[in-house]
This record gives structure tokens, C-alpha cells and sequence, in this order.
């Protein structure tokens, strides 16, 4: 989930932090807890944005650099669409069949609740981390939906390697981009990939657009969007 400029283009780097034999039930929900003055930061940081959504173009570095992480904040630009909200309305077409996973609960419950397609998600997953939850990026991005840890810490995900939290966590991101674009998948999944800044320097307002401009974003993110595009043929049926 984020660029790292010294990995060779369009491949990722793993490294598995834990080992083999731990094992977690993928059905089992965990509830994040977050505390501290961090956590208070980043609720009025959501509030100011919601009363103040930003231009086209925009950097929200500024806002951003005052709270605990700083140099993992871009990452966290989902804050200025305007709410946390929990969306529960579809964003895009759903395939109400897809093939199962070990994770099919944590995947549906997610779907269900922030209006992601599942077909989206596993593909998601298996092009973030081919459904491995003790991944590593060298970017330091982790888990199954490979959340960069201030990411991760705003999201209330307090452990990057627990499926459920991931995974809810993980699909929660991505319809806060899926709403930032109005919907459109690819330019949400290259700010998924690469952060909204990135996506937002091309002033592309749709899919087509974003396609004809693809090669002003790094050759990773390219790479990004086809895999994911492969892989949700793979669990649709």
C-alpha cells in the first residue's frame, strides 16, 4: 500500500515477520483499542475535515504533520473526505458470488458494512498479500490488506497481522477512496496503492482519464490496478 523507491519497479518485497506456526482464527473479530492524546488528535483532525473537504490538487501535509507519525501521515489523506461515517451503501457493481477464501466471513461482514464488493476485496487481498496475514512490505506496509502503520493507527487497528482487524480495517480505507473518487474504482485502488496526493497532482476527475495519464504514476501502481483487475476475474463466478 505504499510506493517504496528502493524495491525494484512493479515488484513487492515481503518479509514474514512471525512465524509459521502462529495461527488465529479468521473468524474471530477483534475490537481495536486505541487511547492516548494521538487518538483525540486524529478525531478532530476527522471533524475539522468534514466541515472543510478538500480542492482537487490538494496536500493535506500541513494538517497532518502535527500529529504523532509524521512521516507515515500521507497515507492518510482519507481523512479529508468529509466524515468517518461508516458507509452501508454499495459504491460499485456487486457480484453477489464469488469464489470462497479462508477469510469469507471477515470478507462478507466487511463487504456488508462499508458497501465494498467482495469480488474487489479478495482481489484486494490477494494482490496486497496473497492471503498471507504475517507479510511484510519493504515499504513496511503489513499484513493482509497491507496497512503502512499510520494508516493502520488511525483506523483504530491496533494489530496489522490480525485478519479481522485488517481486513476490516483494510476495506474500510478503501471505500473512504472509493467515495473520494465518486465511485471510481481504478483511481481508488491508485490511491490505495500509492496515497490520494499522488493520484490527486494527475487532475483527473474519472477511470478513462486516469487510464490515459496512467504513466505519470510510478510504474508500481500501474502494475497495481491490472493485477488487481486479473485477480477479481479469478473470484468472480
Amino acid at each position: 500500500m505504499s510506493i517504496n523507491a528502493a524495491a525494484p519497479s512493479g515488484q513487492l518485497k515481503w518479509v514474514d515477520l512471525r512465524s509459521s506456526t502462529v495461527k488465529r482464527e479468521a473468524g474471530k473479530v477483534s475490537s481495536p483499542e486505541v487511547t492516548g492524546s494521538s487518538t483525540a488528535e486524529f478525531a478532530a483532525l476527522l471533524q475539522q475535515a468534514a466541515v472543510q473537504p478538500p480542492t482537487t490538487g490538494s496536500s493535506s501535509r500541513s494538517s497532518l504533520t502535527s500529529l504523532p507519525d509524521a512521516s507515515s501521515m500521507d497515507t492518510l489523506l482519507w481523512q479529508q473526505l468529509g466524515g468517518a461515517a461508516e458507509a452501508k451503501d454499495n459504491i460499485s457493481g456487486e457480484i453477489t458470488a464469488t469464489v470462497p477464501t479462508d477469510y469469507e466471513e471477515l470478507i462478507q461482514t466487511a463487504s456488508a458494512k462499508y458497501g465494498v464488493p467482495v469480488d474487489l476485496i479478495k482481489a484486494v487481498i490477494d494482490t496486497e498479500s496473497s492471503f498471507n496475514p504475517n507479510v511484510v512490505s519493504s515499504a513496511g506496509a503489513k499484513g493482509l490488506m497491507q496497512l503502512m502503520d499510520g494508516t493502520a493507527n488511525g483506523l483504530g487497528v491496533s494489530d496489522p497481522f490480525d485478519p479481522a482487524q485488517s481486513i476490516d480495517g483494510g476495506v474500510r480505507y478503501l471505500s473512504y477512496q472509493l467515495k473520494r473518487y465518486d465511485g471510481q474504482e481504478k483511481m481508488a485502488l491508485a490511491a490505495y496503492n500509492a496515497g490520494p496526493g499522488r493520484v490527486n497532482k494527475l487532475g483527473v476527475s474519472n477511470d478513462a482519464e486516469l487510464m490515459a495519464n496512467l504513466s505519470a504514476l510510478p510504474k508500481e501502481t500501474q502494475a497495481y490496478i491490472a493485477k488487481i483487475e486479473r485477480a477479481r476475474a479469478q473470484y468472480a463466478v
